[in-house]
């Protein structure tokens, strides 16, 4: 009985020094912010204790991660990162060229929001690149970047 209740104190102990120490990591970024506003600081504290409630429990563990290096002592921005990856990383798993998809894939492995980008302004590029008609700066354009569209619609119009 004793080593259960030795363990039990342990844990509570640590849980109540974690506790503490995000509060004053809380107070430290809202100090760091307003340094004479203490109604401000109470306010980023109270933004920062939310965000660092939401983020906690997400689900999305490997963009929790990309979050967080991204902003590792700002809790808003990750939450603000957070939701915007999930939202890019469920549109790409919607698109429809698997080509433009790998192109936006291969420059950010990492970024599911500039993966959206990429592909989007790619498909804006080749949608543009396919109407146009055929003529030597058009050729031109794509022999010079057969694979990025954006950049043979940026030859194309700049020649």
């Amino acid at each position: 009985m004793k080593p259960i209740l030795s363990l039990i104190t342990a844990l509570l102990i640590c849980s109540v020094s974690f506790a503490q120490s995000i509060e004053a990591k809380l107070w430290s970024i809202a100090k760091q912010k307003y340094p004479t506003d203490a109604e401000m600081q109470r306010y980023i504290y109270n933004e920062q204790k939310k965000a660092y409630n939401y983020i906690t429990r997400v689900a999305d563990a490997e963009i929790k991660r990309f979050a967080e290096k991204k902003y590792p002592d700002d809790y808003s921005m990750q939450v603000y990162v957070y939701d915007e990856q999930k939202t890019a990383k469920f549109n790409m798993a919607k698109v429809t060229d698997a080509a433009l998809k790998a192109f936006a894939i291969k420059k950010y492995p990492d970024d599911f929001s500039m993966q959206k980008y990429i592909y989007d302004e790619q498909a804006a590029a080749k949608d543009f690149m396919q109407s146009i008609p055929d003529n030597a700066a058009k050729k031109k354009a794509q022999k010079e970047y057969p694979d990025d569209f954006s950049m043979q619609k940026y030859i194309y119009e700049n020649q």
